[in-house]
């Protein structure tokens, strides 16, 4: 039993589908541990695997020539314009990321039955035990590399190729080479019809038995234990394994126990990250005590909640480095994965991303930062082609290697929607305000969603503002019209924010980007008290949708809230309560309970997160699916859930605290510690029937509005002296 929170999960029992694998990661490579400890299986992932289908060479429509037309004929109330806006060509999906390989590694099987599995939420580590024998694997942060030590007996090892769903026509070749430490593997595998390849090398370094070649894998026989060190190397033509093979010897360093010294290179990196933040529920001892899956039949425990928002913490940790991470974390164990596995911006990414400034994560924000930075000639190619102008747009779906415009069809013409750019900076804006700083990267990125807008929004309606045609709010449709439309709701915050944001960053150009901004029209509130999803008249709202894009000024953003702007906020309420859940996805329910924390609705927000944890969302593992039934392999509620509870009780701006908005039933006493202000400072935050207090740590001098249960009062906060606040809970 243990009297603090978990920092891991365990299980008493094999895991026979790779969805239920400990999962283990740094942000480049991964790796699904599952099996048992005569029997484990590792799937390798790296973040860079997708698989060549022809997204590859496609490039965004030119459409510009064309926009002026259909623009007349929107606004003269052609309401199914924006169809026509099109190329013709069929959908194209991004290209799909797939698992690199399968490591076997066999023993015979022992006489112990009873097993154990376990993560180590604070060192990575993945660790199956059997008696005398046992596993374990981390990958390494500080040298990027897969870090498996076995122990006991003889083993058979070989890479398999052979996963679900791996496409006919894959060229593989194998190579098995005995070596002084014990013996090198690789496996090459070259996709159908391409130039392109990657390969998997591993390294075996063997303490005392006797080594032999059994092709494609090894077999050792007699040893006290066997390092394996794996890399992934992506490439055309042929891959350099010898030098690969150099690099991971080189790890070895001569030690005796280089699995040690290795993790605790890795340690430095990863603990630290890891420990920054934590909630603690108060939760009962046995239940804390108990394995994952037991826990999570038991929905509304305590333990539960303060379990998953560890987990989520160090999935997103883990996923996040070459790029943020996916709509799978960093793992799959099939290579048909659903969505292609990708980066899909209108939502899913944004969701996961959202909490990690707050959540003291600031390695996801830089691998937000890289891949923006990496994706943003390609943003600009987007703005030229699509709409004829200057700036940039961002993709509703990325693999990774293309940040181009091309996957769209009559449906979803996601080509026409203009608000990622805004979205995907935005924990990159939460970044830089927490800790004090502009990163140059970052004001790029927005001077050039700026620049779009400056050439994008030149058509004004009858009374002067600007208009957003085409318009297209994710992934909706008005009731009475088609896709693409006019002013969606999300398009005019998204643009009102860029600019003014741009503006902050950009004084030199502040007067301008703000008057642009101050042109956008007001916000429209339909016959039924709401907020309409589209402030043109004559569009009806269609309310049964997963997605509340209109309400995207409520959260992440502020430009509606209770405090400063309460008849939006009404407004807003009354759109949130007339959503729909349409079909039970669990990235619509965590965003229907951000959006109810931000405007107070406790009850609400609360019953949108048991929604989730209700609905049998999350595997053994503590990953995630995107339908209920642990349906399709998803990462969006493993990343969002820590997020969504940060929400529910401590919400900042650079001018202002509030302090438990919306607490669940499900935590009425707790403490949450290491949550990062957007004013510049570290918050404690703890609670409990008879009352609450709070230790706001500021790093620079500052006063802010402190909002609670109890009223509005101004703090004063210096830089380097802790303020310690008591309040009434509720």
């Amino acid at each position: 039993m243990s009297a603090t929170p978990v920092h891991g999960t365990w299980e008493p029992t094999p895991a026979a589908r790779w969805e239920d694998a400990f999962l283990t990661g740094n942000g480049h490579h991964g790796a699904l541990v599952y099996g048992d400890p005569d029997h484990e299986r590792v799937v390798v992932t790296h973040h860079t695997l997708v698989r060549p289908n022809g997204g590859e060479h496609a490039r965004p429509p030119r459409l510009a020539a064309a926009l002026p037309a259909v623009r007349d004929r929107l606004l003269a109330g052609d309401l199914t314009a924006a169809e026509s806006l099109t190329d013709g060509r069929p959908l194209q999906w991004v290209q799909p990321f797939h698992p690199a390989f399968l490591l076997r590694v066999d023993r015979p099987p022992g006489r112990a039955r009873e097993m154990r599995r376990t993560v180590d939420f604070t060192s990575g580590e993945a660790t199956a035990v059997r008696g005398d024998t046992a596993g374990r694997v981390f990958v390494s942060r500080a040298d990027d590399v897969i870090v498996h030590e076995v122990t006991g007996g003889d083993l058979d090892v070989f890479p398999d190729h052979r996963l679900p769903g791996a496409p006919a026509g894959l060229r593989v070749g194998h190579g098995t080479l005995l070596t002084a430490e014990g013996a090198l593997l690789s496996l090459r595998v070259r996709y159908p019809d391409s130039d392109r390849a990657y390969t998997g090398v591993t390294l075996i370094a063997v303490q005392g038995g006797r080594t032999e070649l059994v092709p494609p894998g090894v077999r050792v026989t007699g040893c006290r234990s066997a390092l394996l060190l794996t890399r992934v190397l992506r490439h055309t033509g042929e891959a350099d394994v010898t030098a690969a093979a150099r690099l991971l010897q080189d790890l070895l360093d001569g030690t005796e126990r280089p699995y040690d010294r290795l993790l605790a290179r890795h340690l430095d990196r990863h603990r630290t990250a890891y420990l920054r933040a934590g909630l603690d529920l108060g939760a009962d001892p046995a239940e804390r005590a108990l394995p994952g899956s037991e826990l999570l039949a038991r929905p509304h425990s305590p333990a539960l909640l303060e379990r998953l928002f560890a987990a989520g913490r160090y999935h997103l940790l883990s996923s996040s480095g070459h790029h943020p991470p996916r709509l799978t974390g960093l793992w799959t164990g099939d290579w048909d994965t659903a969505w292609s596995g990708a980066f899909t911006t209108n939502a899913n990414l944004n969701l996961q991303t959202a909490a990690a400034p707050a959540a003291a994560l600031p390695e996801v924000t830089e691998a937000l930062a890289a891949f923006v930075t990496r994706q943003l000639p390609d943003w600009r190619a987007n703005a030229r082609a699509v709409f004829g102008t200057r700036g940039a747009v961002a993709p509703a779906h990325s693999d990774g290697e293309s940040g181009l415009s091309y996957h769209f069809s009559r449906e979803y013409p996601l080509h026409l929607w203009t608000a990622g750019a805004d979205w995907l900076l935005k924990p990159l804006v939460d970044h830089d305000e927490i800790h004090g700083g502009r990163d140059p990267r970052t004001a790029a990125a927005l001077a050039e969603a700026a620049l779009f807008y400056e050439d994008f929004l030149t058509r004004t309606d009858p009374a002067g503002h600007l208009v957003v045609a085409p318009s297209y709010s994710p992934e909706n449709r008005p009731a009475n019209g088609s896709w693409g439309a006019v002013n969606a709701a999300m398009d005019l915050f998204a643009a009102r924010h860029a600019l003014r944001t741009a503006a902050r960053y950009h004084p030199e150009h502040a007067d301008r980007w703000r008057a642009l901004a101050d042109r956008l029209p007001p916000h429209r509130v339909n016959a039924d008290g709401a907020l309409a999803e589209w402030a043109w008249p004559g569009l009806a709202d269609s309310y049964d949708h997963r997605h509340l894009s209109h309400l995207y000024g409520v959260w992440p953003l502020e430009e509606i809230t209770p405090y400063d702007t309460p008849a939006l906020a009404a407004a807003a309420h009354r759109a949130l309560v007339l959503r729909g859940a349409e079909n039970d996805s669990a990235h619509g329910h965590l965003h229907h309970a951000l959006i109810a924390a931000r405007l107070r609705d406790r009850d609400r927000a609360g019953r949108a997160l048991r929604r989730v944890l209700d609905g049998d969302f999350f595997h053994a593992s503590l990953m995630s699916a995107h339908y209920p039934g642990r349906d399709v392999y998803n990462a969006d509620a493993a990343h969002t859930l820590p997020g969504v509870l940060i929400e529910m009780l401590v919400q900042t701006t650079p001018d202002r605290l509030v302090l438990l908005p919306a607490v669940p039933d499900a935590c009425p006493r707790g403490e949450l510690r290491g949550v990062r202000a957007r004013f510049g400072a570290e918050i404690d935050l703890a609670w409990g029937p008879d009352g609450a207090r709070a230790v706001v740590r500021p790093h620079r001098t500052h006063r802010v509005e402190l909002r609670t249960c109890s009223g509005t009062e101004p703090l004063l906060l210096v830089a380097g002296e802790d303020r310690v606040l008591t309040l009434r809970t509720w």
